[in-house]
């Protein structure tokens, strides 16, 4: 169950990247990604993220 990023709410602030521990997640385009094979679903970025643009998914 990967977290997945709605890239209309993301702002480009890199917090998740900085508190995912796993280094799943990249920048593209401005925009927050998750690679999903390397995520964990420790759920740190969704509380980190300062526009609920996390969510994680079945």
């Amino acid at each position: 169950m990967p977290a997945l990023v709605d890239p209309a709410k993301c702002n480009g602030c890199e917090a998740c990247v900085d508190a995912c521990p796993t280094e799943a997640i990249n920048m593209i385009d401005g925009k927050a990604f998750v690679t999903a094979d390397e995520c964990t679903d420790c759920e740190a970025c969704v509380e980190e993220c300062p526009e609920d643009a996390i969510e994680m998914v079945d």
